[in-house]
């Protein structure tokens, strides 16, 4: 059996585009998980139980190291009545970023 470039190239890509998925959904559980706590601290519920994923690009960290630095959507409420979105961001796996809108306590 002899496999041809081509095929090994295919296989490649497809691993690759595996690893990064299954890399982004590590990365998205440790923002969600950071979600869930600040809303607790801050005594707000998270609505949908879920986080969106609204941009990433290349970055460099504090070390000069190139990371991929992306930026999460949520939607909060703080009374039930009404709906506010927030933003976390990270930089790898680092939280580099809360931000909530301005919203009724």
């Amino acid at each position: 059996m002899y496999i041809d470039l081509a095929d090994l190239l295919w296989l490649t890509l497809v691993c690759g585009i595996m690893l990064h998925w299954w890399k982004a959904q590590q990365v998205k559980e440790i923002a969600l998980k950071e979600v869930r706590q600040q809303c607790k601290l801050m005594d707000l519920q998270l609505l949908d139980q879920s986080i969106a994923l609204r941009g990433f690009w290349l970055k460099r960290d504090d070390s000069g190291r190139l990371r991929v630095w992306r930026s999460y959507t949520f939607a909060f409420s703080s009374t039930g009545d009404d709906r506010y979105e927030g933003r976390v961001s990270l930089l790898g796996r680092k939280i580099t970023g809360f931000q909530l809108e301005t919203h009724r306590i």
